[in-house]
C-alpha cells in the first residue's frame, strides 16, 4: 500500500500546500537534551518554516515529523514511521537523528533507554508486532528507517560521537550514528552518515546541510564536500582560534586571567586553537553569540574526542605553556612596535605641519612625539614609500587651512565663564 502525503500528519503548514516534490524528515531523539531541536528551530539560514513552505527556489516541499511539532499524536504519528519503513511511504525521506545512541539492542528483556510508539506501530516488514504492547526502541526505528533514507544526518555532538552520554562513567554504553551503524553504512543514494556536531550544534549548520542534500537530491548541486569523518567541510575545515575575535590579542602574548575578560582565552582553558567550529564566524543564534564571543572558553564541543579529551574543563591546556610563553616572548616586541605605527597613525599630517594638535582631550601626548619614535618612524616610512610616492613627505608642502581654530579667529572668548543649571557661572577649566 503507498500513502499519500496528505495521509500523515507532519506539520499543518506543509500538508496544505499543493502536491510537488516532497522530502518526509523523520526526528529521532535518542540520550537528548532537546538542545539540539531547540538549534534547529532558531535557525534563520535557511528557516524551518521556508522548507515546510517550499519557499526556497528548487528545494522540495519538507514535510517534518517532529515529536514536539506534529500536530498528530498516538498512533497517527508513528503511521508514517512505520510506512517509510515498511517501505510504503510513497515518497522520499530523510532521517535525522538528535541524541546518543544507547546500547540498549544489548539489553535482555523489554528494557530501553529512549523509546518511540509501542509494538502496534512496528511495521510488519521488520517483525510485526514482536513487541507486543511494549515501547519500541529509539533504536530500533534507526536501524529500520537508516537502510532507505536518502540520508542520515546525525545533529549534535551526542549524535555525532557519543558526546556526554558516553562520556567515561556512564551506564548506557551511548555511541554515535557512525559507529551505531557501522563503517559500511550507506544511505539509499550512498552517503555515509553525514555529521553537524555541537552541544548544542549552531541552529544554521544543520540547515544549511539539509538544504544543501535537498538541492542534491533535486540534481540542482553535486554532493556538498564533507570531510573524513562526515562534517560539512565548508563549516568545519578551520580552527575556532582563526576566526575568533580575541585571537589578536594571542600572538600579542596578552591573556584574559578570568572568563569574561577581553583578551585571549587560553590560558583560562580555552581549546580554541585545536578545535574545528565555525561558531565565531556564524555565531550561536541569528548570526549572534556564541561561546568566545560571550567571552567564555571552548571547551571543544564539536569534536569527536569530547568531553573526556578535553576535560578538566577551564584549565590551561598543557600546550599553551609552550605556545603562550613563546607568544608573550615575541608577542611583547610585536606590540610595543605597533604601538609606534599607532601613535603615528594617530596624528593627522597637519597637526605635525602647524606643530599643534587641536584636540584637548591628550594634547601633552599628541603634541611632540617622542625621539624614539621619531627615529623609528623614519625609517619605518623609508621602507614604507620605498618605491612609491611619499604622501607623507609631500603633505609637508600642503598650506595650512585658513579658517584653522575658527573660534579663536571670531574672538569668542573660551575663558569667560558659562552658566550651569542657570544657578551660577562656572569657568570652563573648574568644569
Amino acid at each position: 500500500m503507498s500513502y499519500d502525503v496528505g495521509d500523515f500528519g507532519g506539520t499543518a503548514m506543509a500538508r496544505n500546500l499543493d502536491d510537488g516534490d516532497v522530502v518526509h524528515v523523520f526526528w529521532l531523539s535518542g540520550m537528548s537534551c532537546d538542545g539540539c531541536s531547540v538549534a534547529m528551530l532558531g535557525a534563520i539560514s535557511p528557516r524551518l518554516e521556508e522548507l515546510t513552505l517550499r519557499l526556497i527556489p528548487r528545494v522540495p516541499r519538507v514535510v517534518m515529523h517532529h515529536s514536539m511539532l506534529d500536530e498528530d499524536a498516538g498512533a497517527d504519528f508513528m503511521a508514517p514511521f512505520r510506512a517509510a519503513a515498511d517501505g510504503t511511504l510513497g515518497a522520499p525521506y530523510v532521517v535525522v537523528v538528535e541524541g546518543s545512541i544507547p546500547d540498549d539492542q544489548a539489553l535482555s528483556g523489554p528494557g530501553h533507554y529512549a523509546a518511540m510508539g509501542t509494538g502496534s506501530d512496528w511495521p510488519s516488514s521488520k517483525g510485526g508486532m514482536q513487541h507486543g504492547d511494549q515501547p519500541v526502541k529509539a533504536t530500533d526505528w534507526m536501524w529500520a528507517l537508516a537502510p532507505g533514507a536518502q540520508a542520515c544526518i546525525a545533529i549534535g555532538t551526542c549524535a555525532t560521537w557519543g558526546g556526554i552520554p558516553a562520556a567515561a562513567g556512564n551506564i548506557t554504553g551511548s555511541m554515535g550514528l557512525t559507529d551505531y551503524l557501522g563503517s559500511d553504512y550507506r544511505s539509499a543514494r550512498g552517503i555515509p552518515v553525514v555529521n553537524v556536531p555541537g552541544c548544542a550544534p549552531v541552529g544554521d549548520n544543520f540547515m544549511e546541510t539539509l538544504k544543501e542534500l535537498l538541492l542534491h537530491f533535486e540534481g540542482h548541486v553535486e554532493l556538498p564536500e564533507f570531510d573524513d569523518i562526515g562534517r560539512p567541510a565548508w563549516m568545519f575545515g578551520e580552527t575556532v582560534h582563526r576566526h575568533c575575535m580575541k585571537a589578536g590579542y594571542y600572538e600579542e602574548g596578552v591573556f584574559a586571567h578570568e572568563p569574561g575578560d577581553n583578551e585571549c582565552l587560553v590560558e583560562i582553558g580555552c581549546w580554541g586553537p585545536v578545535v574545528q567550529c565555525n561558531i565565531t564566524e556564524r555565531g550561536g543564534i541569528n548570526h549572534l553569540g556564541g561561546c568566545m564571543i560571550a567571552g567564555g572558553a571552548c571547551i571543544g564541543c564539536t569534536m569527536p574526542g569530547f568531553p573526556d579529551k578535553y576535560s578538566p574543563f577551564y584549565k590551561a591546556p598543557p600546550g599553551s605553556a609552550v605556545s603562550g610563553t613563546t607568544s608573550r616572548i615575541t608577542g611583547g616586541a610585536i606590540r610595543r612596535l605597533r604601538r609606534v605605527s599607532m601613535a603615528s597613525g594617530n596624528r593627522e599630517p597637519m597637526w605635525e605641519n602647524a606643530g599643534e594638535v587641536p584636540s584637548a582631550w591628550g594634547r601633552a601626548n599628541l603634541v611632540t612625539p617622542h625621539p624614539v619614535a621619531k627615529v623609528n618612524a623614519f625609517f619605518y616610512k623609508k621602507l614604507q614609500y620605498a618605491g612609491s610616492p611619499n604622501h607623507a613627505k609631500r603633505n609637508k608642502k600642503q598650506p595650512l587651512p585658513m579658517s584653522r581654530d575658527i573660534l579663536r579667529q571670531k574672538g569668542v572668548d573660551l575663558e569667560a565663564s558659562v552658566p550651569v543649571l542657570q544657578e551660577h557661572l562656572v569657568s570652563r577649566e573648574e568644569l
